[in-house]
C-alpha cells in the first residue's frame, strides 16, 4: 500500500502499472492479489490510509505552536507552499491529483475521494466554527471552507503548471484579503467611513 501511495502520487495512476508496484514493494503477485482483486482496490485502500492519516500526517504537524484558528487556516496552506518549494513546483496534492486523472473513477474510488475532500473541508470549518464571532452573523462556515480548499488546489495546480510558486502565493494572499474584509471594522474605522462617504457625496453633489 504505501509503494502504492508513492508510486500513484509520483506516476500518477493510470501510468503505474501492477509490475511497478511488486516491483517497488518487493513483492510477489500472489501476495499482492491475495489481498487487493485488482488496481482499483489497491486505490481505494491508499485512499483510506490518506483519509486515516489527515490529522497526524497533515493537520497536527501543520498546527503545532499555531493557536489562532485562522492562522492554522493559513499554516497548513503554509505546508503545501513549503512542499511546493521543495519539489521546484513539481508536487501535487495526492488526492486533487487523483480527482483530476480519473475521470471515470469506479464508485467506492469516487466516495473515497470526496470522503478525503470532505475531512480537510471538515477540518477547516472546525477553525472557522472557533472564529464565528469575528466572521458576518450570515457567513456559510461550509462554504467558507470549501473555498478555502479550491484556494489550495487552484494555487498547487497554477503553481505546478507555470512551475513558480508566486501562483500559489498570489492566491493565498487573495484569500488572506478575503479573510481581512469578512471581519467586522473597528467601531471608530466605520464611523470614519461613513463621514469619508458622505463628504464623497456631497462634493460630487457640488461638481454636478
Amino acid at each position: 500500500m504505501l509503494a502504492a501511495m508513492q508510486l500513484f502520487w509520483q506516476k500518477g495512476y493510470n501510468s503505474t502499472s501492477i509490475a511497478d508496484v511488486l516491483q517497488t514493494a518487493k513483492v510477489n503477485s500472489g501476495s499482492l492479489y491475495y489481498f487487493f482483486p485488482g488496481k482499483s482496490d489497491l486505490l481505494a485502500a491508499v485512499l483510506d490510509m490518506y483519509h486515516d492519516g489527515i490529522r497526524p500526517m497533515l493537520l497536527e504537524p501543520a498546527w503545532a505552536g499555531v493557536d489562532d484558528p485562522v492562522e492554522r487556516i493559513f499554516a497548513l496552506l503554509a505546508r503545501y507552499r513549503k512542499s511546493l518549494v521543495d519539489t521546484d513546483c513539481f508536487y501535487g496534492c495526492p488526492i486533487g491529483s487523483l480527482a483530476l486523472e480519473l475521470h471515470e473513477p469506479d464508485l467506492a474510488v469516487r466516495e473515497r475521494l470526496a470522503k478525503n475532500f470532505s475531512a480537510w473541508i471538515e477540518a477547516i470549518e472546525e477553525c472557522l466554527s472557533q472564529v464565528k464571532t469575528r466572521l458576518p452573523t450570515d457567513q456559510d462556515l461550509r462554504e467558507l471552507a470549501q473555498f478555502v480548499l479550491t484556494t489550495m488546489e487552484g494555487g498547487v495546480m497554477q503553481a505546478r503548471t507555470f512551475r513558480d510558486i508566486e501562483y500559489f502565493d498570489a492566491a493565498v494572499r487573495q484569500l488572506r484579503r478575503h479573510f481581512k474584509c469578512l471581519e467586522p471594522a473597528p467601531k471608530g474605522a466605520t464611523r470614519k467611513r461613513a463621514v469619508q462617504s458622505q463628504i464623497k457625496k456631497t462634493r460630487e453633489k457640488n461638481n454636478a
